[in-house]
């Protein structure tokens, strides 16, 4: 792996930092990013959120919502609540949730590590969701979000995170969900460099649609540059010489990423709700769910292990298990998966949801929600049956990776959420 220093936009202090930090642009809807924003001009989903100061139903790819992050951002650097440190560096990023803790090295990716299979994927995306963040990084001119990349654990690199917090932090504050957020700057850069050297690879945790639209941003401003420079080239004599085509240094060719030790790392379950039954009674349903599993009732609403899931209908939970199943030839990683045996055996030939990345009738809800959510949807109607998931290890999701294959959508959710607006990617 190859780890860039940066110099990052930041808050200008701690009492900016706990008031611009803000979840993710994509773990909320409009109107709850217009709660959360409001009565704090402040908050960053000013700018990955942009539309949400604008009228109901505008539409959130128009020009006016980037036009609008830009000014978000520009103003939060004018008057001083952000500012870019004045040279390159590392940062350190704790999380802390209750008894839970994990620590990042902050750093820019090269694109190119993206392209070549450095950085792993294992989630298919969606390319209007790739058109609006690749669209947002060229409005701002900046990496806004991070993304959450994990590395199979390596001691130096600790031994470097636990020299770096044992000094003092340039942020540490507990936000209103209770997560706490500490921010250092590393001293030893060169050192953390060299570390990540030994990596052979990382892999995307959260973040696919940033890592899409990071790279095709940084892609189209190198070719505008390549573009340019065979201009000049041909403005010019032979006599010249070669024109470099490509700025090694442009901050373009990186994007910023959070970059966790594996064993860190908590995934919550991906729970689904369905709104409809396909046209058969709960009755019918009930009897084609026994066809394919062992279902038993059960006061229980969290699976204990793998190879189980919790089903919600009718106003009664069960407990739904295939131990034993014979996989026959040719089984993947991806086949065994929960969420895979779940869309495989159920979702697909009894409720027909083919692909539950378009189907609308199928709604995935993060485990850090809880599975009273899941009740309340199926008592008021928003939802027919509910499914309450054992989480997907970190293992399973880089063996797949390693594999080169995809794990079906929604199989992950990782928990405590990063900030945005703590650490920002200039391009400029």
């Amino acid at each position: 792996m190859k780890i860039l220093s940066f110099p990052a936009v930041r808050p200008t202090t701690n009492i900016y930092a706990q008031s611009i930090a803000s979840l993710p642009y994509d773990v909320m809807n409009v109107q709850e990013a217009r709660a959360m924003a409001a009565d704090n001009p402040d908050c960053f989903l000013h700018v990955v959120r942009s539309e949400l100061g604008l009228p109901d139903g505008v539409d959130v790819h128009s020009d006016i919502v980037y036009r609008k992050a830009r000014e978000a951002l520009n103003a939060m650097m004018t008057d001083g609540r952000l500012a870019k440190d004045s040279s390159r560096g590392l940062y350190i990023y704790r999380q802390a949730m209750g008894r839970h803790q994990q620590t990042a090295v902050v750093a820019c990716c090269p694109i190119d590590d993206y392209a070549n299979g450095t950085i792993l994927k294992h989630e298919k995306t969606r390319q209007d969701k790739e058109d609006d963040r690749t669209r947002h990084i060229l409005e701002t001119r900046a990496n806004t979000g991070q993304v959450f990349l994990t590395y199979r654990d390596v001691a130096a690199i600790d031994a470097l995170v636990t020299l770096e917090t044992a000094k003092l932090p340039v942020y540490d504050f507990v936000a209103a969900d209770e997560v706490r957020h500490t921010v250092w700057t590393v001293t030893g850069v060169e050192n953390f460099v060299k570390a990540f050297e030994t990596v052979p690879r990382a892999y995307i945790a959260d973040g696919h649609h940033r890592s899409a639209a990071s790279y095709r941003a940084g892609m189209e401003l190198r070719n505008q540059e390549i573009a340019k420079s065979r201009n000049r080239e041909i403005e010019k004599s032979r006599s010249c010489g070669i024109v470099e085509l490509r700025n090694q240094e442009a901050e373009y060719n990186g994007f910023m990423a959070c970059l966790f030790p594996a064993s860190q790392l908590k995934i919550l379950p991906y729970n689904r709700l369905v709104s409809s039954l396909n046209g058969l009674t709960a009755e019918q349903f009930l009897e084609e769910v026994k066809r394919r599993f062992s279902v038993e009732e059960t006061q229980d609403s969290i699976p204990q292990a793998r190879q189980s899931c919790m089903m919600y209908l009718d106003r009664q939970w069960y407990r739904l298990s295939w131990e034993g199943i014979s996989w026959g030839a040719g089984v993947t990683a991806v086949d065994t998966l929960d969420v895979s045996v779940l869309q495989n055996r159920l979702l697909a030939p009894v409720l027909g949801i083919q692909d539950p990345r378009t189907d609308s009738r199928v709604a995935f809800i993060g485990g850090v929600r809880g599975t009273g959510e899941l009740a309340k949807a199926v008592h008021t109607g928003v939802a027919a049956v509910a499914f309450s998931m054992y989480p997907t290890t970190v293992a399973e999701m880089m063996a797949i990776a390693d594999a080169g294959a995809i794990m079906p959508p929604k199989s992950t959710w990782f928990e405590p959420k990063l900030r945005s607006g703590l650490l920002i990617h200039s391009l400029d």
